[in-house]
Parts: C-alpha cells; structure tokens; sequence
C-alpha cells in the first residue's frame, strides 16, 4: 500500500512516516500543500494523510480540490484542530477520517488500515440523474447525449448535486463545498450559479431536473422518481 502524507512539520512528518513505513507501507512525504497535491493527482496512492495547516494552499483548499476534480482515494486529516466545526467542515469537505494532535501512532495506524479498507465501488466514475450524465474522470456533462458546457464553479455545483441525488442541499452547504467555509454566507452567488446550470440542462426540456426548496436550497432529482 503507498501513502502519500503531507505535513510540514518535519518531526511529525518523519514520525508519522517511519511509522507508516515500519508496517511494511511505501510513504512518501512531503511539505507543502501545491507539492501534495500535485503528487496525490499524478501518484498512485492508496491513502492521503493530510495536516489543515499547511505553507502555501492549505490542507482544506487542497481537499475541496481534490474532491472537486474527482479524486476518490481515502484521506484522512491530521490537524491539531480540535474544535466540532473544524472536523464537520473537513468531513463535508470529503475527508474519510479525522485525527487529532497529539495523537497515538496505534490510532493513526489502525486509522489509516481502516480507511484503506473501505471499498472503492462506493465511488463511483459517473454519476446519473435521468438523462444526465457528469462523467467524472473526464469532467464532461451531457444530457440525453448531447454535451454540455460548463464552467469550473458550475461543474462543481452540479457534482455535489449529483453526488447526493433526491436530497435538498442548502445553499450554505453548497457555498461551503464550492467556494470555502469563509466564503459569504449572504451572497446570491449560489442562487446565480443554479439559474446558470438550469438555462444549461433544463432550458427547452419538459423534465425539469433541478428544483428548488423554498428557504431550504437546491435539490437535483429524476423526473421519473418524484
């Protein structure tokens, strides 16, 4: 199994390497946020642990990303942010686990061999609703076959949609995915970007994918399954 861990701490990179290593693992460490995550898209990992305070992008901007563009191997964050809102915004983010400094080298270890564990099936290369298909490994967007073009912020929007079909996702947790936790909260960016993405899927069409919940947010559903 190879594990890519990005920590800028060398006493805890190189603590948390030889442990991993020391179970018979390939590790590789590295520093910085722009190095991890160029690694983790070009590496064949099977794991990523991941520190939140990192030099240069930081540990959650490098996990939307990842997400964002279709990564789908465990990550599991290694940060010494304890607090719940913390570990929830790193969970929505994608993350699979979550440890705390300071930390046992059992846990860690146990931790990492339980994520590594989990079946890839679970995510899946594309995602479907009706006619509509986001392929993930190539981001192209069609529907009924025909492509769709989209922008990186409308590609992201749609994905989350698509990753939680029949669900109302509010505009906050949709704003927290697509543009960060400390993105405003009261901006109509959300709502601006969903018009966008139903002038582009739903335009002309008598089945209307997306739909709106009144004061909750945006819901993404099968004509067929309503």
């Amino acid at each position: 199994m190879r594990v890519l861990v990005i920590e800028d701490d060398p006493t805890v990179g190189t603590f948390v390497k030889r442990g991993l290593e020391e179970q018979r693992w390939q590790v590789d460490l590295v520093a910085s946020g722009d190095e991890g995550q160029r690694l983790a898209e070009a590496g064949s990992y099977d794991v990523l642990v991941l520190d939140m305070r990192l030099p240069g992008k930081s540990g959650m901007e490098v996990l939307r990303d990842l997400r964002g563009r279709g990564f789908e191997k465990p990550v599991l964050v290694l940060t010494a942010q304890d607090a719940v809102d913390a570990k929830v915004d790193a969970l929505r983010a994608g993350a699979d686990d979550y440890v705390t400094k300071p930390f046992a080298l059992e846990e860690l270890l146990a931790r990492v061999e339980a994520v590594a564990r989990r079946p890839a099936a679970l995510a899946l290369p594309e995602l479907r609703v009706g006619d509509l298909v986001l392929d993930r490994a190539t981001r192209k967007v069609t529907r009924a076959g025909n492509p769709i073009e989209l922008t990186p912020k409308e590609y992201t929007v749609l994905e989350y949609l698509l990753r939680h079909p029949g669900r109302v996702m509010s505009r906050t947790l949709i704003t927290e995915y697509a543009w960060g936790y400390h993105f405003d909260p009261g901006t109509n960016i959300v709502d601006v970007v969903i018009n966008h993405l139903r002038k582009k899927i739903d335009a002309g069409r008598p089945q209307k994918l997306i739909s709106t919940v009144r004061g909750v947010g945006y819901a993404i559903r099968d004509p067929g399954e309503r």
